[in-house]
């Protein structure tokens, strides 16, 4: 004698004929009970045990915080300046203070400013630029491209100013936000036509308003931030994907590489100009 074969049921509803088994736990299971899944069909409850055991996927803030701490820092630091004698005198790109041992300055001179109007205008462009690039960049990124921007524009006030001059403002990040800008909206095939637009504008300003009054604009700390800013830019969104982060922070310790050599040459240049050397 022999067993007729028993007919497969949906094990939720036994009066329904089916052959389609359960991916995860082999149960047969009716249309009104399959689940897609990537492989095959799932019932109901492997579906919902599935999704409670699915880590949950932690969203990338979206507020440029490292701006609004930028713009922060200045504000505090302009109150300061305003509030505190002596500390201006004290922070600010001196190249025979820096020459003297004082390399501090020149990164303090980045967060001074002379007058209400200085700081209004580079907080407004810090405002306007910095969000997008720093959705762009990622923080960490962004971050390091405003002090090196601003580094490189202190070094090249540095190198190419009178020794005696005074010089500080956020300008030199500024303009290096407007050149990362620029590549990394070329890297995304975007419009850059403002951005450029944004840039000629200000570099006329830097080297026309000099001249038809006496108010001394800094070119070098502009020229420098702006270069530094293209150039670190370039490297961080051209860097291919298989060694991305490698290439970043070479490109960020190539560049602190080269402004120690610089400063290094021009601190001896001063000092064997004063006959220290």
């Amino acid at each position: 004698m022999s067993t007729p074969p028993v007919t497969p049921t949906c094990y939720r509803h036994p009066d329904r004929v089916t052959y389609v088994r359960c991916a995860r736990c082999n149960r047969y299971i009716c249309p009104e009970c399959m689940r897609d899944a990537a492989v095959g069909h799932q019932c109901v409850e492997c579906v919902n045990t599935g999704a409670q055991q699915v880590r949950q996927v932690r969203t990338q803030a979206t507020k440029p915080m490292v701006t609004y701490a930028l713009i922060a820092a200045n504000v505090v630091m302009f109150v300061l300046q305003i509030s505190v004698p002596g500390l201006q005198r004290e922070l600010v790109l001196q190249s025979y203070a820096v020459a003297d041992g004082e390399l501090y300055r020149l990164l303090t001179s980045a967060f001074l400013h002379y007058g209400a109007a200085h700081i209004l205008f580079n907080m407004w462009a810090l405002y306007v630029v910095g969000p997008p690039l720093e959705a762009a960049l990622g923080r960490l990124r962004f971050s390091a491209l405003y002090l090196l921007s601003a580094l490189g524009g202190s070094v090249l006030v540095y190198l190419l100013s009178s020794p005696v001059a005074q010089t500080a403002g956020a300008s030199g990040a500024i303009f290096g936000l407007f050149g990362a800008i620029f590549v990394v909206g070329k890297r995304l095939n975007t419009d850059v036509r403002w951005v450029v637009a944004i840039i000629a504008i200000n570099l006329a300003f830097t080297f026309v308003i000099p001249l038809v009054s006496s108010q001394n604009i800094s070119w070098q700390g502009h020229i420098g931030g702006l270069v530094s800013g293209a150039v670190i830019a370039t490297a961080y969104a051209y860097a291919p994907r298989g060694s991305r982060n490698l290439v970043q922070a070479g490109a960020t310790a190539a560049a602190l590489v080269v402004f120690a050599l610089l400063i290094w040459w021009r601190t001896a240049d001063l000092l064997a100009s004063l006959g220290l050397a």
